[in-house]
Parts: structure tokens; sequence; C-alpha cells
């Protein structure tokens, strides 16, 4: 098919990057949500369309799923593969079994880990009929593919998360999360502009470095992680309870008194 067109986002943090280059040879990058940036990217060699539904690393940016079922027309249209990273927001993370659901259309292709193995080191790809046939055997090997411990681990997981009610009680306690997380974004506007995401994937949007959240959030023994455009991630699992919401965002509130009171001492 030629070289792969990657249909990312451009405007990740170059430092967020640093000492993970060079990239990828092959991927051509255009604005996240821009249609016509993609139509005028595809050339002859364009294999196929590759994209995260809501981008953890860069930023917890979501991409409409308006945009996605654009995307996939663009790719019936142009005869392209549509490539759907799915391994953030996959496996219930968003409320729903996979994120492209939300969309009402399918990948032709789709990549799966983290969640999958529910902290057991596993991948997988998932793909339509036709394009799966022509990966055949022996074609692609992997020393740990498909070993009986992680495919046991995998179907632990399935049993869990495809349970009756499951998803729903994702749903309930990601809206409890974000109703909190708004809460506390009013009360501490100087430190939070815009809570991100869907389902239990959750961003806060800095007006400080995020960095500062998330040591502060460190003292409170809330374990945090940084991402592009100046965003705390939140990814609690999805057995969190309400209580346990309800105590993180206690300590999230904390944290912003706590920096506040550190940039007053240092002022």
């Amino acid at each position: 098919h030629g070289r792969t067109l990657a249909m990312i986002a451009a405007g990740n943090q170059q430092k967020h990057l640093a000492g993970f280059g060079p990239k990828v040879d092959g991927f051509d990058q255009v604005p996240l949500g821009d249609a016509e940036a993609i139509k005028a990217a595809i050339t002859p060699e364009t294999a196929a369309i590759l994209i995260e539904p809501i981008q953890g690393e860069g930023g917890v940016r979501h991409a409409s799923w308006s945009f996605l079922r654009e995307l996939r027309a663009i790719a019936d249209e142009n005869d392209l593969v549509l490539i759907f990273d799915e391994v953030q927001t996959g496996m219930g993370r968003t409320g729903k079994l996979f994120a492209y659901e939300w969309s009402g259309m399918e990948p032709d292709v789709m990549s799966l880990a983290k969640g999958l193995g529910g902290g057991f080191p596993i991948g997988a790809v998932l793909a339509r009929g036709e394009i799966g046939s022509a990966m055949t055997a022996g074609s692609h090997g992997t020393t740990f593919g498909g070993n009986p411990m992680a495919m046991a681990a995998a179907n632990a997981v399935l049993d869990v998360v495809l349970d009756d009610g499951f998803l729903d009680e994702v749903k309930h306690k990601a809206l409890l999360l974000k109703q909190r997380l708004a809460e506390i974004m009013d009360l501490n506007h100087d430190m939070i502009s815009e809570v991100r995401g869907e389902g239990l994937l959750i961003g806060l949007k800095c007006n400080l470095p995020n960095t500062q959240l998330v040591d502060a959030l460190q003292q409170q023994r809330l374990l945090t992680i940084v991402a592009g455009d100046n965003v705390v991630r939140l990814l609690p699992p999805l057995v969190v309870s309400e209580a346990e919401i309800n105590e993180a965002c206690e300590k999230i509130n904390s944290a912003c008194a706590s920096v506040r009171a550190g940039l007053q001492t240092k002022g």
C-alpha cells in the first residue's frame, strides 16, 4: 500500500516529546479535527488514516464523534484503511467497551493493550476480515504473543467489563466525577480552566505549570500524570467507588489550595 498517513494532532508540545525521537518515518501529521487538512494530505501513496479517538498523551484532546464519522467517509471515498488507536480509550474507559462506539461507526483496524490485560502486559490488533486476512500465518511473529497467561488475564477482564450493568456503572461514576471536578474548577479557576475527556479518561487543563499540580497531588497521596497542552491526566480504575471519587476530589481541592498558598508565600 505504500507509506501510511497518520492523521493525528500536530500540536503536541515538543518538550513533551523530548527524548522520544526521532518519530517513525512514513507518517504525515495534520491538526486534530481539520478534515480539509486531511483531504489535502492524501496522495496516491497514502494507505491509511490513523487516529486516537481521545488523545491521552496529547492532553486528553477529544476528536468529536462527528469528526470521526467524517474520517470514515473520507477513508471510504479514498479507499483508505481507517485505524483507531484504542490502547488508552478502549476496554470501557469511556463508558463503552470501545470509544468508537460513541460515534456510531466502526474503524477497519483497532489496537488494544493496557486495560485489556487488567495490569498484565498484553497487546492486540483487531481488524475486519478482508484486512486481517492480509496478515497470513508466519508474516508476523512475537515472542510472547498469545501466551496462555496473558490470554487468561484478558478473558477475565472481559468477563468483568461485559457483565450486565458494569459499563452503566462506569458512566454513572464518570458523571459524578465530572460534576465534582466542575465544582472544584469553579472554586479554583485560577488553577484549572477546563475539565476534559469522556468516561473515566479525564484531563484538567491548568492555568499554571501542570507539574506543580501533579507534585501537590502527590503530597496529598494522589497519583496523577502530566499530559500535553499543560494538562493533568486522571485515570481512575473502572472499579473506583463513589467514596473514592469523593476522597480524590477533596485531595484535588486541597492540592489547589496548597499550590495557591505556596505561590502567595513566594509572592
